[in-house]
């Protein structure tokens, strides 16, 4: 299996997929060039959510999304998770894969949630041979996202960034940039935003995020439960300066609106993003 199908290109401002949205979809809802999949809401049994997803993939091309993975945990993959997120892809025919940099689970205990990990050499090893196995399996490249974290750890050896393209690299895979999660850490950890993009390898970037955070004065909480940030928007327009052409998907998970605020959070992005092209000048990067 290989990860890119010929479904239609994957470009523009996308949404997460979420059920309170199915009938609209399914009524051929103008305006959404694609849908991000969070694959471990499919992964598990079968019944109507997997049947509103077959219908729904008849009429969008998607990506998937996971969160389910555990790629920075130092023991041995999912095998059957892995599996599972298989099964779907060649049922499905997403345009790629996308996971985090994160951990979620030990010694077969899941999480439920996105746990930061020491910016260290070993660390980057584990992520690089997890990520290998799972491009493998899957025929191709996979994108890795940048979590936001709540916490560092003394033990690290170098930047985020630094981080993340040495992922990157080792693992000869690609990036998805959350900029609202950029936006959080480097608020809560008091890093440079800009400096960060201008360090990333611009052909890694192939997908990037906008989402909403929890504003709590001395520090910030990715939460996705509210419209983008205006000081997110302008983070935006300048990695799509730095990064034009790359498709990006409006996430909103917690108390989901309904799809109309969606669209219009979809079609602000577009707006800023025509706007920071047409600052950019010509030499347009294309996600691979």
């Amino acid at each position: 299996m290989t990860i890119r199908f010929e479904q239609g290109p994957i470009e523009g401002v996308g949404l997460g997929l979420r059920s309170r949205h199915y009938g609209d979809l399914l009524d051929g809802t103008p305006g959404v060039p694609w849908l991000e999949v969070l694959v471990d809401n499919y992964a598990h049994g079968d019944g109507l959510p997997l049947h509103s997803l077959e219908r729904i993939r008849e009429r969008y091309p998607v990506v998937f999304h996971g969160v389910g993975m555990s790629l920075g945990s130092a023991e041995p993959l999912d095998g059957a998770y892995l599996d599972a997120v298989l099964g779907l892809a060649r049922r499905f025919e997403p345009a790629w894969f996308s996971e985090h940099l994160a951990w979620t689970s030990s010694e077969g205990r899941h999480h439920h949630e996105l746990l930061p990990l020491p910016f260290m050499d070993e660390t980057v090893e584990v992520l690089a041979d997890h990520i290998r196995e799972v491009q493998d399996r899957l025929g191709g490249q996979i994108l890795v996202e940048n979590s936001a974290a709540y916490a560092g750890f003394r033990a690290s050896e170098m930047s985020e960034v630094e981080f993340v393209c040495a992922v990157l690299d080792a693992g000869d895979c690609l990036l998805l940039l959350d900029i609202n999660n950029l936006f959080v850490n480097a608020r809560n950890h008091g890093f440079d935003a800009l400096a960060f993009l201008n360090a990333l390898p611009r052909e890694r970037v192939a997908q990037m995020h906008v989402a909403g955070h929890d504003d709590h004065g001395h520090y910030l909480v990715d939460a996705h439960g509210s419209a983008v940030a205006d000081e997110v928007w302008q983070l935006y327009a300048e990695a799509v300066q730095r990064f034009p052409g790359v498709p990006v998907c409006v996430e909103w998970d917690r108390d989901v609106p309904a799809l109309e605020v969606l669209l219009g959070q979809a079609e602000r992005a577009r707006k800023v993003g025509a706007a920071a092209q047409g600052e950019a000048g010509p030499g347009s990067v294309h996600a691979r």
